[in-house]
């Protein structure tokens, strides 16, 4: 099969094309015929050598992907060769065969593409659980979300305003702010040019945010924890602005306040079946009745996996960057 392949770390010119074995489904796996796959900021720091895959997940990049089942590993159950798929995979998604475990597989909902779907799990899953499971977002309730304009931010806004909350989003320009308001956004705060704790005060009467989102980490901290109301949840899942930071625990203990830090990637299967299950049940729904969409900001060939990573670290993109693999 043709797979991109990346040579030794370095800038998106060291990842091309090549011919690599086919992979295959060993028990409770299933083989997927890929269609698309989708880019994601871990996929561009695995390619500089800063984020490699959990211990036996493939080196190839790629943490998502929507094609056809081709083949079925010993004890799998519930898909036929043929079912339309998309899944959530710890690695070898840029490539035409991928393994998936199949409690991660989930259905593509009817009327839409391969592209679509490609955009849904690992943005999706990760906005769900960490909402919802992590963070406990109850209707009512106000969530900051940072980078709204991102993936997670994209898939965030929509899952938020469906389960009736209350969205704010920090964006680096009028038009991604426009274009999350389009989402469903209640109100955006240009980070480049507001203090993002301040409009969060202003915007809700004094009361802060309910739960923050954010995919920042140390260089936002402090001010996260201004931002959020008293007995407040902090979820950090993305280290973009570092990983250190000093932390106020008066703060913390006066105002009762949670932070929570995550990743996806390296759980358990256990947790990750769980995890999609619970999406499946819950979220899925949304994409038939129109309340969820996913977020397409380009698509472009799989051979040209190097121009969508320069895309995606140049920021230039609104949601997803999208790999046709056929």
């Amino acid at each position: 099969m043709k797979a991109i392949v990346v040579d030794s770390p370095g800038d998106p010119e060291v990842m091309h094309l090549a011919e690599v074995p086919d992979p295959t489904p060993g028990p409770g796996e299933v083989l997927v015929r890929a269609r698309a796959t989708a880019v994601n900021r871990a996929d561009t720091l695995q390619r500089r050598g800063f984020y490699p895959p959990p211990p036996g997940a493939s080196e190839i990049i790629g943490m998502e992907v929507a094609g056809g089942v081709a083949a079925l590993g010993e004890g799998v159950e519930g898909w036929r060769p043929g079912d339309r798929v998309m899944a959530l995979i710890a690695g070898g998604g840029y490539a035409e065969l991928v393994v998936v475990p199949a409690g991660q597989l989930m259905p593509i909902p009817a009327g839409l593409s391969w592209t679509d779907a490609a955009a849904i799990p690992e943005v999706f899953l990760t906005a769900h659980d960490n909402l919802f499971t992590r963070g406990r977002l109850a209707a009512g309730e106000t969530v900051l979300i940072h980078g709204g304009a991102g993936g997670v931010g994209t898939a965030a806004i929509q899952l938020a305003k469906r389960a009736g909350a209350r969205v704010l989003v920090t964006a680096g320009s009028a038009h991604k702010l426009e274009r999350c308001r389009e989402l469903g956004t209640d109100a955006g705060i240009n980070h480049r040019e507001e203090d993002f704790p301040t409009r969060v005060r202003e915007l809700t009467g004094g009361h802060g945010a309910d739960l923050v989102l954010d995919v920042m980490g140390a260089s936002y901290l402090a001010r996260n924890l201004d931002a959020l109301a008293v007995e407040g949840r902090l979820v950090i899942i993305g280290l973009q602005g570092g990983a250190t930071a000093e932390i106020d625990l008066n703060q913390m203990l006066r105002r009762r306040l949670t932070v929570i830090a995550t990743t996806l990637r390296g759980r358990p299967l256990e947790q990750k079946a769980e995890i999609v299950g619970r999406f499946v049940e819950e979220a899925l729904p949304g994409f038939d009745d129109g309340a969820l969409r996913p977020v397409v900001d380009r698509v472009l060939p799989l051979a040209e996996a190097a121009a969508a990573h320069r895309a995606m670290e140049a920021g230039e993109n609104v949601g997803k960057i999208v790999l046709a693999v056929d």
